[in-house]
């Protein structure tokens, strides 16, 4: 398990660029659906309100984007930011046919010095998104920064199961059967192979839990789904 993602940003960046057209139709397959059901679970635990302020970091084509835009209603603003401009392009034509081009935002920035300053959102997310980075932890410390006192940081992220028997099945599923849909499904072996490694190397549940206090946040908890295939985190920032 790893803080760190070796693979260089810019090849990261252009393998996102590449996944792009067909990356909500892979994400669906692999989850077989269920990412929708994980990110409805998350939204309605989150602390969000009508007329807050959001950023999304890490938002590759929009859908938590505009699930938050939906929460934050006509009086609030979100903020959709990635490294991707194809992945922003797929976001912006979402965006305009919600309808909801006059309270979201989107931005091409880096995840590791978001273009913000300290205490600027009521609440910060980013999904599937922290284990591609050159370093999670200083992405955790930007989002504890740009987040306000008393605001949310939530994370929705691919993890470890636990179990041995399930561990087993996730290994194969995850290592043999996802870079194979790539090949046929998109043909993209690569890319997937890469996302599948992404996968194996992040941290477990209890580390990125202590990630999370080691950037400063507290009230910090977090729900697992698909037996531990993959975990939200939630943490607070704390008051001065």
């Amino acid at each position: 398990m790893s803080l760190t993602n070796h693979t260089p940003e810019h090849q990261v960046q252009q393998l996102f660029n590449q996944i792009a057209p067909q990356y909500d139709r892979m994400n669906s397959l692999i989850s077989l659906g269920t990412h929708h059901h994980w990110r409805h679970q998350v939204m309605t635990s989150m602390t969000i309100h009508p007329g807050d302020f959001a950023l999304d970091v890490c938002c590759g084509t929009g859908d938590w984007t505009l699930a938050l835009a939906q929460a934050v209603g006509p009086a609030g603003q979100v903020v959709g930011l990635d490294f991707s401009d194809q992945m922003l392009a797929l976001a912006d034509r979402k965006v305009r046919t919600a309808g909801f081009a006059n309270r979201i935002t989107l931005k091409q920035g880096d995840a590791m010095q978001l273009p913000y300053p300290d205490n600027a959102f009521n609440v910060v997310t980013i999904g599937f998104g922290l284990r591609n980075v050159p370093d999670a932890n200083q992405v955790l410390s930007e989002l504890t920064r740009v987040v306000k006192p008393g605001g949310q940081v939530v994370c929705l992220e691919t993890s470890q199961p636990t179990n041995p028997v399930i561990h087993a099945g996730w290994q194969l599923y995850f290592g043999q059967l996802v870079p194979l849909m790539g090949r046929v499904v998109v043909h993209q072996y690569r890319a997937y192979n890469y996302l599948q490694r992404s996968t194996h190397q992040f941290v477990d549940v209890q580390t990125l839990a202590a990630m999370f206090h080691t950037a400063g946040l507290v009230h910090v908890h977090y729900q697992s789904f698909n037996f531990g295939a993959a975990a939200v985190h939630f943490g607070t920032k704390p008051y001065q």
